[in-house]
């Protein structure tokens, strides 16, 4: 659904993104992660069509969308910031979106009335924050887009409010395949919703995993033995090791079976692996390339 080669973005000659390669499953949820300043936003801009890259492609359902407005009409990019008219109600946005989307569905729109609960003649400005993020979402969901790019969608809200939003996203994408694009600095949302995850870093990509093939391949190992430590993981990549007491720690990238056999032969005292959240293995990851730590989800 979403291609992207060899793509590349500055901004007065600061290199942002550089050779980024991209490609995003119809009817999947694709999570960006990354360090601060990494290009995110900037890649999701490009993705839809509000800047232009300086060289590579960029396809939906393999059209171009900068400057194409049939391509535009099938997507919604929900900005980290909302934005509305002034002084329009809820009811007079829906009627621009109407305008806007050949999509809209004000069968639907009705329907999310009654998740959303917000006074659909009040003024968007006089909402909160977090209210003012429903309304963005309640009419972005209502023009049924084929992609859905959202940056930091759940900041300003409860929980409960990110769970119904969650399971409308959910179900949007398993009825009619809705294509979706997520950055986000609360990891466990992320994982909660995506099927494959990009971690971004200084304008590229460290990886770009399905989410379950990411979190079988790294993992915890907790380890201890009665003499000396032998040598472990030489043959591994270790993205982290400490000593905690008399137990060792790593984080170590590698296939689940290899790993037990390699401890096996070594006659630990006690070992366990364990599996890591998306939040550890981005952390490790990070560490992993000299990303100093202090600065990780700040």
């Amino acid at each position: 659904m979403i291609k992207i080669e060899a793509l590349s973005k500055s901004f007065e000659k600061e290199s942002v993104l550089s050779e980024v390669k991209l490609n995003v499953r119809q009817g999947s949820i694709y999570g960006l992660l990354g360090s601060n300043g990494a290009g995110k936003t900037t890649l999701l801009k490009i993705i839809a069509g509000i800047i232009k890259a300086d060289k590579g492609n960029v396809l939906i359902a393999g059209s171009e969308v900068f400057e194409q407005v049939s391509s535009k009409q099938r997507l919604i990019f929900i900005p980290d910031r909302s934005f509305f008219f002034q002084h329009y109600t809820i009811k007079q946005m829906a009627d621009f979106y109407k305008e806007q989307y050949p999509t809209f569905s004000e069968r639907r729109f009705l329907e999310l009335k009654d998740v959303f609960n917000l006074d659909m003649k009040k003024k968007v400005h006089q909402f909160s924050k977090g209210m003012q993020r429903q309304v963005t979402l309640w009419l972005s969901l209502a023009a049924q887009p084929d992609v859905l790019i959202l940056d930091e969608p759940f900041d300003g809200l409860d929980a409960v409010v990110r769970k119904k939003i969650k399971n409308l996203i959910v179900s949007d994408v398993a009825e009619r395949e809705m294509t979706v694009m997520i950055s986000s600095h609360n990891l466990r949302e992320v994982e909660d919703l995506c099927d494959a995850v990009g971690i971004l870093h200084k304008g590229e990509f460290v990886t770009q995993r399905d989410l379950d093939d990411l979190k079988s391949d790294v993992h915890k190992v907790q380890v201890a033995f009665r003499e000396t430590k032998p040598q472990l993981f030489s043959d591994f990549t270790v993205l982290h090791k400490e000593k905690r007491g008399s137990v060792h720690l790593y984080i170590v990238k590698g296939n689940l079976m290899d790993i037990e056999s390699h401890l096996a032969t070594n006659n630990p005292l006690l070992s366990d692996v364990l599996p890591l959240t998306l939040e550890e293995i981005f952390i490790y990851e990070m560490e992993g390339i000299g990303y100093a730590m202090e600065h990780i989800l700040e």
